[in-house]
């Protein structure tokens, strides 16, 4: 299985700011989904501008289709399909003059690929993008992502905005870009529950810093949290805790080895836990062989 996009070692430091990405890195093989979660300010926006290039990283590499993107690489951005979560066209503009503007731009933009996604959307061709909802103009986003045959999606909150019953049908395009299994998505967003129903893998980064890259079948069916009492919790191998928080009542403890630890505490309530979950108790919880 080839790689669309390998970052490694990717650092950068703003100006007047105590905040950096330090050594970023992930991959994502083709034909597969990354999301990308984080609090807002971990570094998933600069993470993505520095994979973009619209930002000058420190150091680091960034690889997308196996070479690095330089500020001449109109082949390599011709490939790439790329939705922020702000409208990215002049207020004046409609879609049917967008598509003028994007035939020149892109090798292989598709019209009637472009007015499928029109239709699909229930965006109107012909009216001026001033007047669409912000939920119309992520939709208008993603339709001229698509319709220029991307192999790389890279999306910042691209699902934001929109009802329940619109991102799944989003997620669904999505899904179905993926099926070719020469393109993949970079999937940045706070909707984790839509990274459950989508990901394949799941980039979780904090203050910078990559926590995790994992499966996300992973974190969903090997993950777990105890529910221990107090004394429960004192009886506990600490190498066996990721972290823990603790409550009036109880402390609650994540662990990566749900089915191990069922053999092992046999007296502790074992419970499924969710990717939100695992952030929080990542970023929130205390680490117990700190307290060691």
């Amino acid at each position: 299985m080839s790689t669309i996009l390998e970052v490694k070692g990717l650092n950068k430091q703003y100006k007047n700011s105590s905040f950096r990405l330090n050594d970023v890195s992930m991959s994502i093989p083709s034909g597969a989904i990354m999301g990308f979660v984080g609090e807002n300010g971990a570094g998933k926006s600069t993470t993505i501008g520095c994979i973009l290039n619209t930002l000058i990283k420190d150091s680091g590499t960034v690889t997308i289709f196996g070479r690095e993107m330089t500020n001449d690489s109109t082949d390599i951005r011709d490939d790439i399909g790329v939705v922020y979560d702000t409208n990215c066209f002049p207020a004046y503009l409609t879609p049917t003059q967008i598509a003028s503007a994007m035939r020149h731009m892109f090798s292989k933009w598709d019209d009637n690929l472009y007015l499928d996604y029109l239709k699909k959307f229930k965006l109107p061709e012909k009216q001026s993008i001033k007047a669409y909802s912000r939920g119309m103009s992520m939709k208008l986003n993603i339709a001229v992502a698509l319709a220029h045959k991307p192999r790389l999606l890279v999306l910042d909150e691209a699902t934001s905005g929109l009802d329940p019953i619109m991102r799944d049908e989003i997620l669904d395009v999505f899904l179905d870009f993926v099926t070719d299994e020469n393109k993949s998505i970079l999937l940045s967003s706070h909707i984790t529950s839509d990274l459950e129903k989508v990901a394949d893998y799941i980039t979780f980064i904090h203050d910078g810093s990559i926590v995790f890259t994992e499966s996300k079948d992973d974190l969903i069916y090997k993950y777990g949290v105890m529910r221990c009492k107090a004394a429960q919790f004192e009886q506990l191998d600490k190498a066996d805790i990721l972290a823990f928080r603790k409550h009036d009542y109880q402390i609650d403890a994540l662990i990566n080895d749900r089915k191990t630890a069922e053999q092992k505490y046999r007296d502790i309530v074992i419970d499924n836990i969710t990717i939100e979950e695992i952030m929080l108790m990542l970023v929130k919880g205390e680490r117990a062989n700190d307290n060691q």
